[in-house]
């Protein structure tokens, strides 16, 4: 059987590359770089007795994709399909001389994530081509010249802003979600809370461009439906660590589940959850949220 299964993963690859082919014909838009690896592949598809090939199709997709300023990026995905593919994801490294090393690795692994989330087990290399081409331009660094000059700026009028978002979400089940949530506002030094099931509700404060950048990368994950559903700023005057400590309604950021039921143990108490902003001084926010008076 795997022979059998080796075989038709092996099918599905000479037709996506043949696809690929057709789509892009020129060279610096898509180019096998291991031609050897792809005629092993073919023969092991057209001889069935033949060996499996000894190394993975390697072939780049090169992107260029616009950039608000209206000039245009090049970013190149580096892709190898593993001989179990697309049961298994391909390896894909996007690069581009515009994005920090650092971004690189963020963009690379929001790709990795948005596939691992919607690709188990089907071909999907120009869904990943598309997801590159438009979300690649986000992680460009700006301008940096422009950058120190804003920063420069700022550091003479020492205003800071403190905000809190409250992020609604049609549901939020997915571990791997719910632990980037975690994982982020600490990385962040945000405080909040979230409560998984359906709804799903997501609470951080901290420094405004925390959050804000907590928000991006939370919107680029796969929803059914997540917008902020209200947003609170404060500027702090000569805002330092201890005027931020003292605007947070929460210590860190926790999950709260607030006695599930459902048939799944998936919706939460919302009275639960009212009592629970009540505490914390937030008791209107329940309104905004669910359109009814919290009792």
């Amino acid at each position: 059987t795997t022979k059998m299964a080796n075989q038709e993963e092996a099918e599905i690859q000479i037709s996506e590359l043949d696809l690929l082919s057709s789509m892009f014909p020129y060279e610096e838009e898509f180019a096998v770089t291991d031609q050897l690896a792809l005629a092993e592949l073919k023969h092991h598809v057209e001889n069935e007795s033949a060996e499996v090939p000894s190394s993975k199709v390697q072939f780049i997709l090169n992107i260029k994709t616009e950039v608000p300023n209206a000039s245009t990026v090049e970013f190149s995905m580096a892709c190898a399909l593993p001989f179990k593919y697309p049961a298994v994801l391909p390896e894909i490294t996007v690069r581009s001389s515009s994005v920090s090393r650092s971004q690189q690795i963020l963009l690379n692994s929001d790709l990795k994530t948005y596939l691992m989330q919607n690709f188990s087990g089907e071909p999907c290399i120009l869904s990943a081509r598309e997801w590159v081409k438009d979300h690649a331009a986000a992680y460009i660094d700006k301008d940096l010249s422009s950058f120190s000059m804003a920063a420069s700026d700022a550091t003479k009028s020492e205003v800071t802003t403190f905000t809190r978002l409250w992020i609604y979400s049609h549901h939020i089940y997915n571990k791997q979600k719910r632990k980037s949530i975690i994982d982020w506002a600490r990385e962040l030094s945000l405080s909040g809370f979230c409560m998984p099931g359906k709804p799903g509700v997501v609470c951080v404060e901290g420094l405004q461009s925390s959050c804000e950048e907590f928000w991006s990368r939370i919107r680029r994950l796969t929803w059914k439906r997540i917008l902020i559903r209200h947003r609170e700023d404060v500027s702090l005057e000569g805002g330092g660590h201890a005027e931020i400590q003292k605007q947070r309604k929460f210590p860190t950021l926790e999950e709260k589940c607030f006695d599930a039921h459902g048939a799944q143990g998936n919706h939460m108490d919302l009275g639960q959850l009212y009592k629970f902003l009540e505490e914390k001084g937030c008791a209107d926010i329940f309104q905004m949220y669910f359109g009814v008076e919290g009792h």
